[in-house]
C-alpha cells in the first residue's frame, strides 16, 4: 500500500532503539498493531508538536492549570476518511468504529467500564509511576525537546522536575506503592475465581494495552536487563511479566 494510503501515527522520538517513548502514544501504536492495520509514524519535535497540531486541525487534548490549551500526540491522520483524531482512547474509538472487521479494542457495553478504569488506574499506577520516571524523562529526547519538555512538564506538575526526584528510602516507598497498585490489579483479574492474564477476558482489550504501555515504558526507562525491571517481572507471582511478553509482537515501530 502507498505511504499516502495509510495512516498517519504523530509522535515525538527520542533516542531509545526504534525513536518511540511515549507510553500514551504506544497506547495508540499498539491499537493500530493488534488490528493490523497499516500506517507510518512521522515524528514531530517536542517544542513543535502545538504548532503542527493547530497546522493539521488536531484538537487539543487537556488544558494548562491557567486555563491554555495542552495540545499532545498521538494524534492519527487516516487519509481514507480525511480524519483526524487526538488522545489515545478517542482514536481507539474512532478505530472500532472506522474498521469493524478488526479485533475490537472497547467492545460494546464497556464503554463505563473502560472510562472508570482510565480514572482508577492513573490513581494506583501512573501517578506513582511519575515521581520514578518524569525526573529523567528529557534525558532520552533530542536536544532540541529536551528544555521544552522540562518547561512544560513542570507547568503542568507545578513543580520543578527536581522537587519530583526520589531517592533512597522515599524511592524505595514509591516502589511499594507502585507495586501495590499492580496487585490491586491483579486481584480484580480473579474477582471470578479464575486467573485471567487480560482485562478483556479471552482477548486483549483497550484497557490491556493501557497496562502495557505503561509496563513497557518502565522496561524501557530502567532497561530490559536492570534490576527495577527484574524486580517488577516478580510480581504478583510474574503475572505481569506473562502479561507484557503476550505484547512483544506488537512493539513495532512503523516509521
Amino acid at each position: 500500500m502507498p505511504s499516502s494510503q495509510v495512516i498517519v501515527l504523530y509522535d515525538f522520538p527520542s533516542t531509545f532503539p526504534g525513536k518511540a517513548c511515549s507510553p500514551n502514544v504506544w497506547k495508540t501504536r499498539l491499537c493500530l498493531n493488534y488490528k493490523g492495520l497499516p500506517h507510518r509514524t512521522i515524528w514531530v519535535e517536542y517544542p513543535d508538536i502545538a504548532k503542527v497540531c493547530k497546522e493539521i486541525g488536531a484538537e487539543p487534548t487537556a488544558t494548562y492549570p491557567d486555563g491554555s490549551p495542552y495540545y499532545s500526540v498521538p494524534i492519527i491522520y487516516d487519509p481514507s476518511t480525511k480524519s483526524i483524531v487526538s488522545e489515545s482512547a478517542r482514536i481507539a474509538r474512532y478505530l472500532d468504529k472506522t474498521y469493524p472487521d478488526t479485533p475490537v479494542l472497547i467492545p460494546p457495553g464497556t464503554d463505563a467500564f473502560h472510562a472508570a478504569f482510565n480514572d482508577v488506574f492513573e490513581s494506583l499506577a501512573l501517578l506513582p509511576m511519575q515521581p520514578l520516571v518524569l525526573p529523567s524523562a528529557s534525558d532520552v529526547l533530542h536536544l532540541e525537546s529536551r528544555a521544552y519538555f522540562r518547561k512544560s512538564m513542570e507547568a503542568w506538575l507545578g513543580k520543578k522536575l527536581e522537587e519530583v526526584y526520589l531517592v533512597g528510602q522515599a524511592r524505595e516507598e514509591q516502589w511499594k506503592k507502585l507495586a501495590e497498585g499492580y496487585t490491586k490489579m491483579a486481584m480484580w483479574l480473579q474477582m471470578d475465581g479464575r486467573d485471567k492474564l487480560f482485562f478483556g477476558g479471552d482477548n486483549i482489550c483497550y484497557a490491556d494495552i493501557t497496562v502495557a504501555s505503561f509496563l513497557g515504558a518502565l522496561r524501557r526507562s530502567f532497561g530490559a536487563d536492570s534490576a527495577d525491571w527484574a524486580a517488577v517481572k516478580e510480581w504478583d507471582g510474574g503475572r505481569w511479566a506473562r502479561f507484557i511478553e503476550r505484547f512483544d509482537k506488537y512493539e513495532v515501530v512503523h516509521e
